[in-house]
């Protein structure tokens, strides 16, 4: 027998004839159980996607043909015609022009990101969980009962031991005043601008615009006539106060500069995004109030945005969508995430048990919208193909998901805490590595607000993650309820910055988080 399996023998009459015997040395594999059926989607996926140029090649090959089978009489009779239709040709040509300078004039001006800082704190600022708990109990304003809250809240968060609280929240007793704030405010607004000045040698006289969001400390002057009067930046600066906004504002301060960038040409436009602790720690012992104080850590971040052509060279990244959800019209939306006193009259912010429901209707509301924008129309005609025989037939079968990892390569979403990463991962079907960013920001710097999404691209870029053409979906939830999402494209190899906030130990990442 061969190797083939294959067997011949002598007929046994003498008559010469041969016999053939073939022995099946294997079976044919099981379709459905070796070929894997996301590749089968992926090459649906590139079909539909170029389904358009496939359907121009007969055609272009058709006049390929015909333009090769043309000679000079064929091509002087063409002349002679064009000829006699000259007015015809001028009228259409006038159009042409007429049409190409209106979409000229009036398409969005592109907006770039240069480049962004993200701050971090000093080491003496660091709060593991052994001194976090010890100075909860040395203030004497925590019982038994929401000491022991706060620590399993630490244990269960996703926190590491080295996020930072600010300077006050270190002393015995706090010293929350309002000057200890404005220390706070300027330590990071001012530190994360010295770095994006640094690294972009952009001189403060040349931005145009400067918007500023902070959801709990609102001083006066407000924390833009700071950075104005600390950088000494221009008198005629178009400077934005966002407050009351949440953790979602950092996607709606890009977006209103984003709108200032379209009516103010040839300028750079710089967000800044923080959050204060210092006058916004809880004292007191509901529960749902003291969540907070087991996430927020101290952080923020400066972006530089520019709407001039020359800095597309040296920019990273160029804006592509930015789309904004509230649910503040929804009673229970609007509820969810609360500034409020306690029955002893402590101020802090509440959390409502439904905070995870609301925040699941608003990113479905969001990416509602955002879907067709961005993924590919094979994923389109297979969620309105569901849709549709949902509708129609009554059937039973479940809505289908888009697949966003077909749309995007990089997933930011808001390190807001460990319950909302584990969510999104789940619903929206992502890989543990898309939410890799997300986890080891929360571990690294903890809830930083709407600077954490800054961090998580930090995270990406010094991984050396980040390719040209790359999309980033950047995604935040806040307080109203909002969930807001901007979309990014790396327009090179992008690299991390120096004094990034990974710097020194991106090599120790990712770890390993207990469960």
């Amino acid at each position: 027998m061969n190797q083939g399996g294959v067997a011949t023998t002598n007929g046994g009459s003498g008559s010469g004839s041969v016999g053939v015997q073939i022995h099946q040395s294997r079976r044919l594999p099981d379709f459905l159980q070796s070929v894997n059926l996301k590749y089968v989607k992926l090459g649906y996926h590139y079909l539909i996607s170029n389904l358009l140029t496939l359907c121009f090649i007969p055609l272009i090959a058709v006049i390929s043909i015909e333009a090769s089978q043309m000679n000079l009489d064929d091509l002087r009779q063409l002349w002679v015609h064009l000829q006699y239709n000259l007015a015809s040709i001028i009228i259409c040509s006038a159009i042409l022009v007429f049409g190409l300078t209106v979409y000229i004039m009036t398409r969005p001006r592109p907006v770039y990101l240069v480049n962004y800082s993200c701050y971090r704190a000093p080491d003496h600022l660091k709060a593991p969980y052994g001194r976090f708990m010890d100075h909860s109990k040395l203030t004497g304003d925590f019982d038994e009962s929401s000491l022991e809250f706060q620590r399993k809240i630490l244990e269960r968060s996703g926190l590491g031991e080295e996020t930072y609280v600010p300077k006050a929240m270190h002393n015995i007793p706090p010293t929350p005043s309002m000057a200890a704030a404005r220390e706070e405010a300027e330590e990071v607004m001012f530190g994360a601008l010295d770095i994006l000045f640094h690294n972009t040698n952009v001189k403060p006289k040349d931005i145009g615009i400067l918007v500023v969001n902070c959801s709990l400390f609102n001083p006066t002057p407000s924390l833009s006539a700071m950075i104005v009067n600390k950088y000494k930046l221009r008198g005629n600066i178009r400077s934005f106060n966002l407050g009351g906004m949440g953790c979602s504002a950092g996607v709606i301060a890009v977006d209103l500069a984003k709108d200032m960038l379209q009516v103010h040409r040839n300028t750079y436009a710089v967000v800044v995004s923080t959050e204060n602790i210092t006058q916004n720690w809880y004292f007191g012992n509901k529960k749902s109030m003291l969540i907070p104080n087991c996430l927020f850590r101290v952080g923020g971040s400066a972006v530089l945005l520019s709407n001039k052509s020359k800095d597309r060279r040296r920019a990273k990244y160029k804006l592509i969508h930015v789309v904004r959800t509230h649910r503040g019209a929804d009673d229970k939306a609007f509820r969810c995430v609360y500034q409020e006193q306690d029955d002893a009259g402590k101020t802090g912010v509440s959390l409502s048990k439904d905070l995870m429901a609301i925040a699941g209707g608003a990113l479905k509301t969001n990416i509602t919208t955002l879907g067709p924008l961005v993924l590919p129309i094979s994923e389109q005609l297979l969620f309105f193909t569901t849709l549709v025989v949902k509708k129609l037939f009554n059937a039973g079968i479940k809505p289908y998901i888009p697949d966003f990892k077909l749309a995007f390569d990089h997933f930011c979403i808001h390190a807001g805490g460990r319950a909302v990463i584990d969510e999104l991962e789940k619903n929206l079907q992502l890989l543990p590595i898309h939410v890799e960013a997300s986890r080891m920001t929360l571990h690294r710097f903890g809830n930083t607000s709407s600077s954490s999404i800054w961090y998580e691209l930090a995270y990406i870029e010094a991984k050396g993650r980040m390719r040209k053409r790359n999309r980033v979906w950047q995604i935040a939830f806040g307080s109203g309820f909002k969930c807001n999402s901007a979309v990014w494209e790396a327009l090179r190899n992008v690299k991390s910055s120096s004094n990034g906030p990974w710097e020194d130990c991106i090599d120790m990442y990712p770890v390993k988080i207990n469960t």
